[in-house]
């Protein structure tokens, strides 16, 4: 009979093997908040504290399908004031045409529109921070 080769399972690991083990412990709210967080994030515990602890401080483990709905939110909202302004703007134009339109309405109007801009460039500057920070 031929010798039989024993059968040794997994290979080996030489390099990245994780020997140390951590215990913690924690209160009840804080264990339903892990749970709460690797149910919504699809990680496992293990990873998740991994992460938690290992990953750069300046990182933040976020739920990216929040994320999205409440950047869908601001995006429809940004949207409905552009619809308003272009409807005010043809108003104007209808009542200057008929001379109608009283100069301190424009002066209001355009003081406004430029806290609208402000408040859309600075919404923007934020986008593209949160931008970055999903691509790290």
């Amino acid at each position: 009979m031929a010798e039989l080769k024993k059968l040794m399972g997994r290979p080996i690991v030489k390099d990245g093997k994780r020997t140390k083990f951590v215990n913690v412990r924690f209160t009840e709210d804080e264990f339903k908040d892990i749970v709460e967080l690797e149910q919504q994030l699809g990680v496992s515990r293990t990873e998740l504290i991994r992460m938690r602890v290992l990953a750069d401080s300046r990182k933040t483990v976020v739920d990216s399908r929040v994320l999205i709905k409440y950047l869908d939110d601001v995006g429809a909202e940004m949207g409905r004031i552009g619809n308003n302004i272009n409807q005010l703007t043809k108003h104007a134009n209808v009542l200057s045409l008929k001379g109608q339109l009283d100069p301190l309405i424009i002066d209001r109007f355009n003081y406004l529109f430029n806290d609208y801009i402000k408040v859309q460039q600075a919404l923007e500057a934020t986008f593209r921070k949160i931008i970055r920070a999903m691509g790290r």
